[in-house]
């Protein structure tokens, strides 16, 4: 894939323009077998206020008539993408949309009120090409949360790859894009998230990818799902995170620098001077040397295994 050199924000080949209206929004859910975990998310969204336009539920398995049951009882559109890879659910659900803003929250998230319209209001900005929410494990946590400030993102801001990639913007599990804008047929890469060789990241990829293109993304922290804590093994999330970073080394030679001032930084363990969500990776910085030494050379070969699994 090649991307584009940096340009400022007044050398960007969009033109602003702005909308009086809310847009319609296609709520996309990503699914393999949690019809349980599923119908609970599901139930949250039948309560939001505004509701989504139509909500999709992809199902990314050879189909599952519990799965599909639970979407029908909710009105929900049915999808099955058996290809897997939480990848190739996304590029569905961006191709299967009606309408042109399309929004992710995991199955077994849960939005709170007003989450989709707070997540929609940056939209009114042509420019803006993703927004994200902010997800928390705790609900007691939200009123700190929603305080937060929204800040927005382009390609003329010094830090924006490193926060694009490294958790300055949140992550998949409460994110909207412009469809428009995702102008690739399989604008998530597939090598990239659940299920694919590289299991994270498809999200920061999305993100660098459409700011690099001159567009802009918000991050709105009051625009909160739920999301319960999952175990942990930071053993598999270096090795994925050094196949990542040797993915972003190749693929976006104009911000290598950045990105090797950004790893330089981290493992000096200097204050990053933007915030971050938490809720991502593991803190591969705080792990041992032996960790870090055996993940790196697992997340060589890692990488090596996606580029050779995109060339099938």
């Amino acid at each position: 894939m090649t991307v584009p050199a940096r340009r400022t924000a007044s050398e960007s080949t969009e033109a602003p323009s702005m909308s009086q209206h809310r847009p319609s929004v296609s709520l996309a859910i990503c699914t393999r077998n949690r019809p349980a975990a599923l119908t609970e998310c599901l139930r949250a969204v039948q309560s939001l206020s505004p509701a989504p336009d139509e909500v999709l539920v992809i199902d990314n398995s050879p189909g599952d008539p519990e799965t599909e049951r639970a979407a029908q009882a909710a009105g929900a559109r049915y999808l099955v993408e058996s290809a897997p890879g939480l990848s190739r659910a996304r590029n569905r659900a961006l191709r299967e949309s009606r309408f042109d803003i399309v929004a992710f929250i995991d199955d077994d998230a849960t939005p709170r009120q007003g989450w989709l319209e707070l997540l929609l209001a940056p939209y009114v900005d042509e420019r803006v090409a993703a927004v994200t929410g902010e997800t928390i494990s705790d609900q007691q946590l939200a009123s700190t949360i929603e305080k937060l400030p929204q800040r927005a993102l382009s390609n003329a801001d010094p830090l924006w790859f490193e926060m694009a990639n490294f958790g300055g913007l949140g992550f998949g599990t409460n994110m909207s894009l412009r469809r428009r804008c995702c102008r690739d047929e399989a604008f998530f890469d597939v090598r990239l998230g659940r299920g694919a060789p590289i299991r994270i990241a498809e999200e920061s990829h999305a993100f660098t990818t459409l700011i690099a293109r001159g567009y802009r993304a918000v991050h709105v922290p009051a625009a909160i799902v739920l999301h319960p804590d999952k175990p942990r093994d930071i053993e598999q999330e270096a090795t994925a995170s050094f196949a990542y970073w040797l993915l972003l080394l190749f693929e976006f030679p104009g911000h290598r620098s950045d990105l090797v001032r950004f790893l330089l930084r981290r493992l000096r363990r200097k204050p990053l001077g933007w915030p971050r969500n938490p809720y991502g990776p593991g803190e591969i910085i705080n792990s041992g040397f032996g960790t870090k030494i055996k993940s790196a050379f697992s997340g060589v070969r890692l990488y090596l295994r996606a580029r050779q699994a995109a060339k099938q």
